[in-house]
């Protein structure tokens, strides 16, 4: 066993002598404050309008409504295959 190492090594953290935190002084001057950007308030503007808007759109909703229950709203088949293609091929491009 080597006791010099042993030694050398308390040497080392004896000479690293911690010092106390001093106390910090308490001033009332000194206050937290907050400031939000002009992009952080347009987005808060426009969180508050979406809030405020309705889920469904009443008017474009019963103006189908009345035409399916009158037997006049014509879906064309093409259109149809044509826009669920490129939802699909949308989708399978996003996996």
């Amino acid at each position: 066993m080597r006791i010099e190492a042993y030694s050398q090594v308390q040497q080392i953290y004896s000479n690293n002598k911690v010092n106390k935190a001093q106390p910090t002084k308490k001033t009332n001057d000194i206050r937290d404050t907050v400031s939000f950007s002009s992009i952080g308030k347009d987005i808060q503007v426009a969180k508050q309008a979406v809030s405020a808007s309705p889920d469904v759109r009443e008017d474009l909703v019963a103006k189908y409504k009345a035409a399916i229950k009158n037997g006049t709203y014509d879906v064309s088949g093409e259109a149809f295959a044509d826009k669920l293609l490129a939802k699909f091929e949308a989708s399978e491009g996003l996996s």
